[in-house]
């Protein structure tokens, strides 16, 4: 998809508005109008879509969050956006906070991301899982269970996305089996499985 560089729609929005609204003062107002309009479209284009498909792409080409980060604050008003394309910023925000280990963060823009109207399956999946890792860096494994059950309830079509999702589904059966060991006496505080056919030894008196 056609994008503009963020810098270069700002210029031509004061380009357009200026330079036309001049035109108007100084020549026949209707040369100028059409310069006018032009500036308008531009900056509703700006205020509805802000500047979240430059800030993917730089995201996506170089998985630099601090960069992508750095164009995505050039949106002016979050919630002025496209509803679409809010979810998109929040989901966005949301991952930038978590690569860059603003877990708190993370988790608000994430969850204000999932509150909105994102346009697939895919990207609803990605939210959920996100808020999933989390839910288990806070050892929250209830609601990471909630969040992986809403997850199969979806229809993931993303290859990537959807070996992620059985990668973690896997590590959740993981996580439960130890649970139900230890609860059962078979793994030790520190993680090793006992052996039952193991004989303690008892200390040797010196």
């Amino acid at each position: 998809m056609f994008t503009i560089h963020p810098y270069l729609k700002f210029a031509l929005i004061a380009l357009f508005l200026i330079g036309g609204t001049v035109m108007m003062l100084t020549l026949p107002w209707g040369y100028g109008l059409p310069f006018v309009i032009i500036g308008i479209l531009l900056l509703v284009s700006y205020i509805l879509l802000g500047t979240i498909q430059h800030a993917a792409k730089v995201m996506q080409g170089t998985q630099n969050y601090l960069e992508a980060e750095k164009w995505l604050n050039l949106t002016w008003k979050p919630e002025w956006l496209y509803v679409t394309n809010r979810a998109y910023y929040y989901m966005m925000k949301g991952t930038i906070a978590q690569g860059l280990g603003r877990t708190d963060e993370a988790e608000a823009m994430l969850t204000k991301a999932q509150s909105l109207n994102l346009p697939t399956d895919n990207e609803k999946a990605a939210v959920q899982l996100q808020l999933a890792s989390i839910a288990i860096q806070r050892q929250k494994y209830n609601m990471a269970k909630i969040y992986l059950k809403n997850i199969k309830e979806l229809n993931v079509t993303e290859p990537m996305l959807k070996d992620q999702i059985k990668q973690f589904d896997k590590a959740m059966a993981q996580q439960g089996q130890m649970k139900m060991a230890q609860q059962m006496g078979m793994i030790q505080k520190g993680g090793m499985p006992l052996n039952p056919r193991s004989k303690r030894r008892r200390p040797t008196g010196r």
